[in-house]
């Protein structure tokens, strides 16, 4: 198990950028992916990114080329880079963290369900 949590949420105009923080704690040394997630009102949450213990990583379509996912070399803190935010993309923005040993570099796991950590929330709230 591991404890979750984010930051770095905010207020912020269409077309900026921001950058979400996720710091995990407990055994983090056993987490093979790691993911953000988000949900707006009344919307179901979604996957947005996600990144296997490996390094690599996985991105909805509708974010491909904008957003970011990386992790610092203790694979402690996941970010998510933000850029030419729309106010569509106003929601509160989760990280969860998936532990199998048996997941392989080509697993994708895109289900809230899927993921059995998870952090209190950041809210992005992008004006328009």
């Amino acid at each position: 198990q591991v404890q979750l949590v984010e930051s770095g949420g905010g207020l912020v105009q269409a077309g900026d950028s921001l950058r979400l923080s996720c710091t995990a704690s407990g055994r983090t040394f056993s987490i093979s992916h790691a993911g953000w997630f988000r949900q707006a009102p009344g919307k179901e949450r979604e996957l947005v990114s996600a990144i296997r213990r490996s390094g690599s990583t996985y991105y909805a379509d509708p974010v491909k080329g904008r957003l970011t996912i990386s992790r610092d070399n203790t694979k402690t803190t996941v970010y998510l880079q933000m850029d030419s935010l729309s106010p569509e993309e106003t929601a509160v923005y989760y990280c969860a963290a998936r532990i199998f040993w048996t997941d392989t570099d080509s697993s994708y796991f895109t289900k809230g369900g899927d993921y059995g950590d998870w952090g209190q929330g950041t809210q992005v709230t992008v004006s328009s």
